[in-house]
């Protein structure tokens, strides 16, 4: 295929072809395809460590028109690994915008296609599912992007939160009087760390693979499950300190990746589903309460409702998607220790479910 300027290509590991428009930083990339609903948050999104490993598809039509800004990133750098889209806006509309999506993508090292039929694409994740795809604004000879989309992985075992982890500990928070939470950091978020920090919390953030005593030389008043990328059934290693954490019979409380390790030390399995949930507007229904919340979702693996619904005698279910009927939220019998699917911090918002960190703090009260 003749190279045009500016051209580039989307293959799908079934071999679909979609031509559109480069953006972002020139270059080849490949991974797992995701859509997200969201009209808002797309920088809260990009630098969001649960989608490391993963291609991003907005819905949204318009990407970038209110420019970046520092304060609004999840983690120290963008995660998506790339960027489908339909408009691609270097010009943007917010004053306090600090740089232009372009620029953003170009220093992160980001490649994105855009002018592209992002509705039609959607529409094909949402009926077959997710699968790998590549994106090259360099190669445009179908069959050696076939070859190389062939190298990546599947996101089926892949064991990812190490590699988002925080290296070494670090505190955060109030530093005498408030109560202490030891965070193991499976690819934790600025806004949720920051929603315990504003109820007076202090913070010990740990890498992933910290063992029990380390973190229960912190001597935490609770603990705190982070949301995470990859497959929960290949973290053996957190799932056996989980179990040991629950022994301490002190406040759990799980998030997106977190919720489903916690249902693994409980020995509720996971399941790869077909294209996950992505977005800011996914209906959830309290079953403590009888309440609605419009939840902020971000998650291709679930809680299986049948395991919890036989274990019903030691794990109750919260929380239900109103959508689909998944498992959003559940509890351990006799423990301090709950968790949910989606993220309660939800930075932009909606910000219905934020009164779980005032349950995971009373807990510690």
């Amino acid at each position: 295929m003749k190279q045009q300027a500016n051209q580039a290509i989307l293959l799908f590991e079934d071999g679909t072809v979609y031509t559109g428009i480069a953006a972002g930083k020139r270059g080849t990339t490949s991974g797992e395809i995701c859509f997200n609903t969201g009209m808002t948050g797309y920088q809260e999104v990009f630098t969001d460590p649960s989608y490391f490993g993963q291609v991003l598809l907005t819905t949204n039509a318009h990407i970038g028109n209110y420019g970046v800004l520092d304060k609004d990133e999840e983690s120290d750098s963008v995660q998506i690994k790339g960027l489908i889209c339909k408009n691609f806006n270097t010009e943007y509309s917010r004053l306090m915008a600090e740089n232009n999506i372009q620029d953003y993508f170009e220093k992160n090292n980001i490649v994105a296609i855009h002018q592209i039929d992002t509705r039609e694409i959607v529409r094909k994740v949402r009926d077959q599912g997710a699968m790998n795809v590549i994106i090259s604004s360099e190669i445009l000879d179908v069959d050696k992007l076939k070859a190389e989309l062939a190298k990546t992985p599947n996101m089926d075992g892949l064991e990812l939160a190490s590699q988002v982890s925080t290296n070494k500990p670090y505190e955060l928070g109030q530093s005498n009087n408030g109560k202490k939470v030891a965070v193991l950091d499976f690819g934790t978020k600025r806004n949720i760390l920051e929603c315990m920090i504003q109820r007076g919390c202090s913070l010990k953030v740990f890498p992933a693979k910290t063992s029990l005593s380390e973190l229960k030389a912190y001597n935490p008043d609770g603990y705190f499950l982070s949301n995470g990328p990859g497959d929960p059934a290949s973290m053996t290693y957190a799932v056996d300190t989980i179990k040991e954490i629950l022994k301490e019979d002190k406040p759990v409380f799980g998030i997106c990746l977190g919720h489903q390790l916690l249902a693994l030390a409980n020995d509720i399995p996971t399941y790869k589903m077909h294209h996950g949930h992505r977005g800011i507007n996914h209906p959830v229904i309290n079953l403590e309460t009888g309440k609605c919340e419009i939840t902020t979702q971000n998650h291709g693996f679930g809680v299986s409702p049948d395991a919890l619904e036989a274990n019903a005698d030691r794990v109750e279910i919260t929380h239900k998607n109103l959508n689909d009927g998944t498992i959003e939220g559940l509890k351990v019998k006799g423990k301090k220790a709950f968790s949910v699917q989606y993220h309660p911090e939800a930075a932009p918002g909606p910000h219905d479910s934020r009164y779980l960190f005032d349950s995971f703090v009373a807990a510690m009260s």
